[in-house]
């Protein structure tokens, strides 16, 4: 059995337990929502619930796909529930949320993949909340960019499709997803006017040299914003960590990225995807 890495003390967890924290836990679970912030074992959720935010995660919590990296339940999907919408829009209403961020489960299970579900969820969250803007963080459609559209045509201000890793590591690490694909959504999303944003976990074995590669192949695609952060293995199940990268290193990543022409980059150990979101619009 290969040697566990030993956590750095840079990677030291923020617990919530403020009445704010209490709040939004309480709005989420009162409407029978999922988040990514669960789900995911996100190591901001202490933060950011006491923030009063949240990222949502809409589709179910089963996922047809089952990445090494992720904790979300894998198998057959309940269907979808139609009051979703509503209910997401709801909450982002209780909340008093100026940005909200919303993701989903894989659905491969369904003709359109849950893109038109994501699209009634978005045209509720506008008609609620008319000023809050919104940031979609969409799964590949496996490279349907024709449903990529219904997502497009609802005019979230952000969509967001991470690549997770670098080139070398996708089929290890992304059991469905390919490199290319993502690309080539990431592509569309601009090509269509929108504002596009990735993200990517170090340490999963990964070299300085190929995460520039990366940086390279989004930036050829005209993706605005990135996000660089630590993987952490969220149970026993899931692919262990590599290395632990310095501040350093996510410093020296950060300003790469910036010389490359990314126009926002959030590069730090306990950088998720939607930490911080609301700074991207």
């Amino acid at each position: 059995m290969a040697e566990q890495v030993r956590k750095p003390d840079w990677l030291k967890i923020r617990l919530g337990g403020n009445e704010r924290f209490a709040q939004t836990k309480s709005i989420v679970e009162s409407h029978g929502l999922h988040t990514i912030c669960t789900s995911g074992k996100c190591p901001n959720r202490g933060e950011c619930w006491s923030k009063g935010t949240a990222t949502f995660m809409i589709g179910g919590n089963i996922c047809t796909r089952s990445c090494r990296f992720c904790n979300t339940p894998t198998g057959k999907p309940l269907p979808l529930n139609p009051e979703e919408p509503a209910h997401v829009a709801e909450s982002i209403r209780l909340m008093g949320l100026k940005h909200a961020v919303i993701t989903s489960v894989d659905r491969d299970d369904l003709p359109d993949l849950g893109a038109r579900h994501w699209a009634d969820t978005i045209r509720m969250i506008k008609k609620t909340n008319p000023e809050t803007t919104l940031e979609v963080l969409i799964p590949d459609f496996q490279g349907r960019v024709e449903l990529v559209d219904i997502v497009i045509n609802e005019s979230p201000e952000i969509i967001s499709h991470n690549m997770e890793t670098i080139r070398r590591l996708t089929p290890a690490i992304r059991s469905a997803a390919r490199y290319d694909t993502s690309l080539s959504v990431l592509q569309h999303i601009v090509q269509r006017g929108i504002t596009a944003k990735t993200g990517i976990m170090a340490g999963l074995g990964e070299t300085a040299e190929e995460v520039e590669e990366l940086m390279d192949d989004v930036r050829s695609t005209g993706t605005a914003i990135l996000t660089i952060g630590q993987y952490l293995q969220p149970s026993g199940k899931n692919i262990p960590v590599s290395a632990y990268v310095s501040p350093e290193e996510f410093n020296s990543y950060r300003d790469a990225a910036i010389c490359k022409g990314f126009r926002h980059v959030e590069s730090a150990p306990l950088v998720r995807p939607s930490y911080h979101a609301e700074k991207y619009v």
